[in-house]
């Protein structure tokens, strides 16, 4: 902000400022009451039960006696509503007639930001359109209204967040605009553009257009200031997907967006802490049962920008997760997200529901109190920071403990400098055993370390890793860079690692089970599987050469570059690659069927060698035997 300000006039900002009705600006988005000669409202950047912000229209200036949070009318946009700071004065300089300077463009530059900034707002009025006709729709189809109301919905939470219906028909938004073939339908990812090829591989002039969004229930996604920026899109009878969210658009970016938000800004306030789930439902039941500050994702991993974002509006934050191993590694990535914003003044928790539930069951089961008992259990970040690092670390054994720091490490250094960061540091020496100083000048004399994500960090040694994850004979340095690894001296591991980069799609057709398994593996594999199924859960497939150049960038990861390990790792998929760029899909699903037995041979043995059987180990044996039978008789065995 301090370089912007630099390239406006000072007399531009004063004129700017003295021509804003800071009251009105404010009163938009906090209901003020006049206080003699101020204006009084509750706080809208911390949660407050007595009114301590106020305005004066004297100064031109906001005060919260609460929090301390200060500014003009500029500042109230950027830290209020999330705007840039130059479009928050081109916003306020619109309002009063003013002509926004700016000698650092020139008139092409101009023109085309102002092109863009056009293109933005059609974009949104295209979308607006589209939702009037969604909900038009939903209040002539019974059997869509029937679903809301099975589902517990009213009709006035349907409308709170503008809830709608796609019908049944391949181009029924024809009916609502003029020109069914108009770019913007596209471009707002609202119809789907189907171009026909021709024998030799060129474009051929027939076209397909078709709405994107049809036979669904449809959740209007909105910018803060209430824009329609997307939508979402759940199937109201069993189908694939189940939900289907709008395109990355020029004004929709779902890694930066939270659905909800708009609507959870008055209780937000109220509440004192945003909560934070993974889909449309949650939030709309939620705010069924009392829970209006409840936002979600959009079908991505948390992100640093969502929580950036979220702070904007609340000092306390829950992310509230399901108990499977899929809410344990999103959890995972929120807290990598969560950790840099973590200062001594917030307060992040992580709640973890029954395995059974999400929170939309959970609260139409149990009810309002129930989910509100399992809010005030949800476990601080220190916790769940701690519990992580120590996840298949055996803490009886030297082994498992240096294990554990070395998990703990990465993520203690994503943690802001700050009293929060020292008790850790403090509470990791202690469970180990070592001195504060010890411990810190280990991690000196190692230097920066590698960083695994936290969703390899979550998981141990797995089944099975003996068998494929150790190095080959002759230890790390047959790796080294100078020495050039060959395919045929790779383990199974190195092969499934670039079989998936390969057919990254195939990823996201895995059990729970594998994933958690593969992500277990020791480094670099552990790693290498954990950030692929960031990438595909963040991006979709995408190809081998993202993949490698993702996890290669000296900037991989939030906490440094990648390691040798995991770039010894990379050469080597980029060697099998080199021999055969076109495997077939069955080759991963032999792969996957050799770990996956190589596994349960590790465990038979290890059950077999531990002396007599008691009735547990002799079920478990049973069951090992039986799936070995039924791998090996799978086709292409």
């Amino acid at each position: 902000m301090d370089r912007l300000l630099g390239v406006l006039p000072p007399e531009f900002l004063q004129d700017l400022i003295a021509r804003t009705d800071i009251t009105e600006v404010v009163g938009r988005h906090v209901a003020l009451k006049k206080a003699g000669i101020n204006h009084k409202g509750l706080c809208p950047f911390h949660g407050e039960k007595s009114p301590s912000f106020i305005v004066s229209p004297s100064r031109q200036t906001y005060h919260c006696f609460g929090c301390g949070a200060h500014g003009d009318a500029i500042r109230f946009l950027t830290e209020h509503t999330g705007l840039g700071f130059m479009d928050a004065v081109r916003e306020l300089a619109q309002q009063a007639g003013l002509t926004v300077p700016d000698d650092r463009s020139s008139d092409e530059d101009r023109a085309r930001a102002a092109a863009s900034k056009a293109k933005s707002a059609t974009l949104t009025e295209v979308l607006a359109k589209a939702g009037e006709h969604f909900r038009g729709a939903l209040k002539t189809s019974p059997r869509a209204i029937d679903y809301l109301k099975r589902r517990g919905l009213t009709g006035a939470v349907a409308a709170q967040y503008g809830l709608g219906y796609a019908p049944d028909g391949w181009r029924t938004l024809a009916s609502v605009f003029a020109h069914y073939d108009d770019p913007l339908l596209v471009e707002s990812g609202l119809v789907v553009l189907h171009e026909a090829t021709a024998t030799d591989g060129t474009a051929a002039s027939d076209e397909k257009r078709y709405d994107r969004f049809r036979d669904r229930v449809m959740f209007p996604i909105r910018s803060v200031r209430g824009e329609v920026i997307g939508f979402g899109g759940r199937v109201l009878d069993q189908g694939e997907p189940k939900y289907l969210n709008s395109p990355e658009t020029p004004v929709f970016h779902k890694g930066q967006e939270l659905y909800g938000l708009f609507e959870a800004r008055q209780a937000l306030r109220k509440s004192g802490y945003a909560l934070v789930v993974e889909g449309y439902m949650d939030v709309v039941a939620l705010a069924q049962a009392g829970f209006g500050h409840a936002v979600a994702t959009l079908g991505t991993a948390c992100t640093a920008e969502h929580v950036a974002k979220l702070f904007r509006f609340t000092e306390a934050v829950v992310f509230s997760f399901d108990g499977d191993a899929a809410g344990r590694r999103a959890a995972a990535r929120a807290l990598e997200a969560a950790l840099p914003h973590a200062s001594d003044t917030r307060s992040i928790r992580f709640l973890f529901l029954p395995t059974e539930h999400d929170p939309d069951s959970f609260v139409r089961e149990q009810g309002a109190a129930a989910f509100e008992q399992a809010i005030a259990q949800a476990v601080p970040l220190s916790a769940q920071m701690l519990a992580q690092a120590a996840e298949g670390c055996d803490m009886a054994t030297p082994e498992g403990r240096a294990r554990m720091l070395a998990q703990a490490r990465p993520l203690l250094q994503a943690l802001p400098d700050g009293l929060l960061q020292v008790q850790l540091l403090q509470m990791l020496a202690q469970q180990v055993g070592m001195s504060v100083d010890a411990l810190q000048g280990h991690w000196q004399h190692q230097g920066k370390p590698a960083a695994p994500t936290p969703a390899s960090r979550s998981a141990g040694n797995g089944p099975g890793a003996n068998s494929d994850g150790r190095p080959p004979p002759g230890g790390q340095n047959r790796w080294r860079k100078s020495a050039r690894a060959t395919p045929q001296a790779a383990t199974r591991l190195d092969r499934a690692a670039w079989l998936l980069t390969r057919h990254a799609e195939q990823w996201l057709g895995l059990s729970d089970a594998l994933h958690g398994w593969l992500c277990a593996q020791p480094a670099p594999h552990g790693s290498f599987f954990a950030t692929l199924e960031r990438l595909l859960h963040d991006h979709g497939p995408v190809t081998l050469q993202a993949i490698l150049a993702d996890m290669a960038d000296p900037d991989h990861g939030p906490h440094g570059s990648a390691d040798e390990p995991t770039l010894s790792l990379l050469r080597r998929i980029a060697e099998f690659d080199a021999l055969n760029r076109d495997p077939p899909s069955s080759d991963l699903d032999a792969v996957l069927r050799q770990l996956e037995l190589a596994e349960m041979s590790d465990e038979l043995k290890a059950i077999t060698e531990s002396g007599p059987l008691d009735s547990t180990d002799l079920e478990r044996v049973r069951t090992l035997y039986a799936r070995q039978k039924a791998l090996a008789q799978r086709p292409g065995e």
